[in-house]
């Protein structure tokens, strides 16, 4: 912390954030004397995969500390594109050897993989496409400030983006957890 602060004094950077702490990580950072405050956590966070919303985000809610979420897509397990019992599509991370040692098995499952699939009519009601579902969830929390979209192409870019400002109800948010209640982890 003592490093991190001399940074932001000289200027080479203006904010401090961390990536993937603990909450007694982040409380003992918080309790040091004249440091540098964090301004940003960064954990894996999706409909899938909600342990953050337990201990980190209230301890960083209650210290100023916003959310900048990674893999919101669930490592792309959310966009609906990997079907139970069929192999990843070719041009698919998940059929990457390079790419697919990222893969967590608590995702990539038959299991999620088929509670995946029931949330397209969820999406297809909304007049939304999975990605711009899953993100939109991710957005309704206002501690998340933004979410590290890992796009390989442009389109998916666009598609992303129209996710931004697309409000879920209460009862579109209780699909989605009835749906995903046996595979969600936290």
């Amino acid at each position: 912390m003592t490093a991190l602060t001399e940074v932001v004094r000289q200027g080479k950077a203006r904010y401090i954030g961390f990536s993937e702490w603990s909450p007694q990580q982040i409380q003992a950072a918080l309790n040091l004397p004249d440091v540098e405050r964090f301004v940003s956590s960064q954990p894996q966070y999706s409909m899938l995969w909600r342990k953050p919303e337990a201990q980190v985000f209230p301890l960083c809610a209650a210290n100023g500390i916003s959310q900048i979420v990674w893999s919101p897509l669930a490592q792309g397990v959310l966009t609906g594109k990997y079907q139970p019992g069929q192999a990843p599509p070719p041009d698919s991370r998940a059929a990457s050897e390079k790419m697919n040692s990222f893969l967590m098995e608590e995702l990539f499952n038959e299991r999620t993989l088929t509670a995946v699939q029931k949330l397209k009519p969820i999406a297809q009601d909304l007049g939304l496409s999975m990605p711009q579902l899953a993100l939109a969830w991710i957005l309704r929390d206002e501690r998340v400030s933004s979410a590290i979209i890992g796009a390989s192409r442009p389109e998916q870019i666009v598609d992303n983006a129209g996710a931004s400002g697309v409000h879920l109800d209460t009862d579109v948010l209780a699909a989605i957890d009835q749906i995903l209640a046996s595979v969600v982890q936290r």
